[in-house]
């Protein structure tokens, strides 16, 4: 007797959110059909309740939200009628998750091997010994670095990117029937995006294995799905098979989704070049431990200009700014601050020059602490740098939720896990603006913010540094951020400098190797262009 022909049907889905003591709709009556194997991709705004209506495909509903109406059937199930003890034997067993976030989904205290074999051995479809053989070949097909060995360490001893894809392999321990996958490529440069996604197809592929695929970059869903579905504020905009999507969207929301990423900032070129830099990187080597990770880096940053450094996850980036901003001090070389050379630990660094370089975070859900509410999160720089109190300390607060365009009255008082992720991250920018800076680390600060909101944000970022004179490191691995707002461009890899120059530079031929690699690696939006990309590798590889 054969089973159901759609592995999930959801009808009519309606979700709320509580807000104080009320509750609204956050998800309106949506349905959402699924075959085995097939894949649906879920795109839309920050707040479209797309990660919302994933987890609810698991029978399962965040803090502060209820499902309040419809059915949710997976494999003939009613999910909602279904006992607690039922649902948590098919989570993580039949139904996966993958979360944005990696970092803050990992257990610190446990190596990854032995969370990944939590799972299989809980559910008794593996022992032990199995288990870890089975880790070890999915890292591998995940294109983790020294598959063998990888599992051993902890989540903080490995890079955001090789952190998620170890998560993308855990959720297929036990060859689910059906992975969401909330944005899964979030933190990964464009090289190893290229690599998760062919070893995402693959394995949902091999295994029949069906797939929600929750994204807010329009080009990699395209590679992705099968079909799409566009959501605006909880309700449907259009669904159809991804080809026609592309071609022929028929709301104006949806074209308007294909048309962001126009924003093109005025470059600002220096002034003189006997100018000094607000900020200097001279000669710095640095290590984790043993592990030598940066070798003698060095370039400036100039008051009004946005210096973007790109390369792949583990190139040094965020290693670079750590050792800017005093969290990790170099063994060799200095950084100056307007000439004057900082200490190497911010122990040692006066106030004053902790204040002049804030950081905003590529991981908001780990760099908000969830028991503050937003006017304590973004009041305490302003509290600690600046002295300000009481109704100053208020007024500056809702000026900057103004600023980074959250109502004041609305927000000031929610604690983060009342924000969606792109929320979170305007609140990191709020913190770093709190201080009054001039120099803010911004690391991979639209990473977690659809195409929209993220324009928005760069143009906020630009307004913000014509005002003010504000300089700023640009960790990035997305090129259409790096045309959008950079100046001056740092192309890192394995731990050192290997390009810079002006934007207009990188962009134009003839390219560093690596330079050509990365931006072959920017997706396009075509359904095709995934497949012509490692066709045409391949053949390079075979010429070789």
């Amino acid at each position: 007797m054969t089973g159901p022909q759609n592995l999930l049907e959801i009808k009519n889905l309606c979700i709320e959110g509580r807000s104080g003591t009320s509750w609204s709709n956050i998800v309106n009556g949506i349905d959402l059909t699924l075959e085995r194997g097939e894949v649906i991709g879920l795109i839309g705004e920050s707040g479209a309740g797309k990660s919302t209506i994933g987890l609810a495909a698991m029978g399962f509903a965040r803090d502060g939200c209820r499902i309040s109406d419809g059915t949710i059937l997976f494999d003939g199930i009613d999910l909602r009628a279904a006992s607690v003890s039922a649902r948590r034997k098919l989570r993580g067993n039949r139904i996966a998750y993958v979360a944005q976030s990696a970092a803050a989904s990992f257990n610190p205290a446990y190596k990854l091997i032995d969370q990944y074999c939590e799972g299989p051995v809980l559910h008794g479809s593996m022992e032990r010994d199995k288990a870890e053989s089975d880790a070890i070949e999915l890292y591998r097909r995940m294109q983790l670095p020294s598959p063998d060995e990888i599992g051993f360490r902890y989540p903080h001893q490995v890079s955001g990117g090789q952190l998620q894809r170890a998560m993308t392999a855990m959720a297929m321990a036990c060859r689910p029937d059906l992975i969401v996958f909330d944005e899964p490529t979030t933190a990964l440069d464009v090289t190893t995006q290229i690599e998760v996604l062919s070893a995402i197809r693959d394995i949902v592929g091999q295994f029949n294995t069906a797939a929600i695929y929750i994204t807010h970059d329009l080009a990699v869903v395209a590679q992705m799905a099968d079909r799409i579905k566009v959501l605006l504020r909880g309700e449907e905009v259009e669904e159809s098979d991804t080809k026609t999507m592309l071609k022929t969207p028929k709301e104006e929301y949806t074209k308007s989704l294909w048309a962001v990423r126009t924003y093109a900032r005025p470059e600002h070129p220096l002034q003189s070049t006997q100018e000094t830099p607000v900020l200097s990187v001279e000669n710095v080597s640095a290590s984790y431990g043993d592990l030598q990770v940066l070798f003698d880096a060095s370039f400036d940053i100039h008051r009004r200009q946005t210096v973007a450094v790109v390369g792949e996850s583990g190139s040094g980036k965020s290693t670079a700014a750590r050792v800017i901003s005093g969290l990790l001090p170099p063994e060799t070389g200095t950084v100056k601050f307007e000439g004057e050379r900082l200490p190497p630990e911010y122990k040692r660094r006066s106030k004053n020059q902790l204040r002049q370089i804030q950081m905003i975070y590529q991981m908001a859900d780990t760099a908000l602490n969830p028991k503050h509410r937003i006017r304590e999160l973004i009041g305490r720089p302003a509290e600690l740098y600046l002295g300000l109190r009481g109704k100053a300390l208020e007024e500056r607060v809702r000026e900057l939720l103004s600023l980074i365009e959250l109502e004041p009255d609305e927000y000031i008082d929610r604690m983060p896990s009342e924000l969606s992720g792109g929320q979170k991250q305007r609140i990191g920018i709020a913190r770093a603006l709190a201080a009054e800076p001039q120099v803010i680390i911004c690391d991979e600060v639209t990473s977690a913010l659809d195409q929209l909101v993220a324009e928005g944000i760069l143009k906020l970022l630009d307004q913000i540094q014509d005002k003010f004179g504000l300089a700023y490191m640009f960790i990035t691995h997305d090129l259409a951020t790096v045309r959008s707002i950079a100046d001056e461009v740092v192309v890192m890899k394995e731990g050192r400098v290997v390009e810079t120059g002006p934007k207009t530079k990188m962009f134009t031929p003839p390219h560093h190797p690596y330079t050509e690699l990365l931006l072959s690696s920017v997706p396009e939006m075509d359904a095709s262009w995934l497949d012509r990309l490692l066709e045409s590798r391949a053949n390079k590889n075979v010429e070789k």
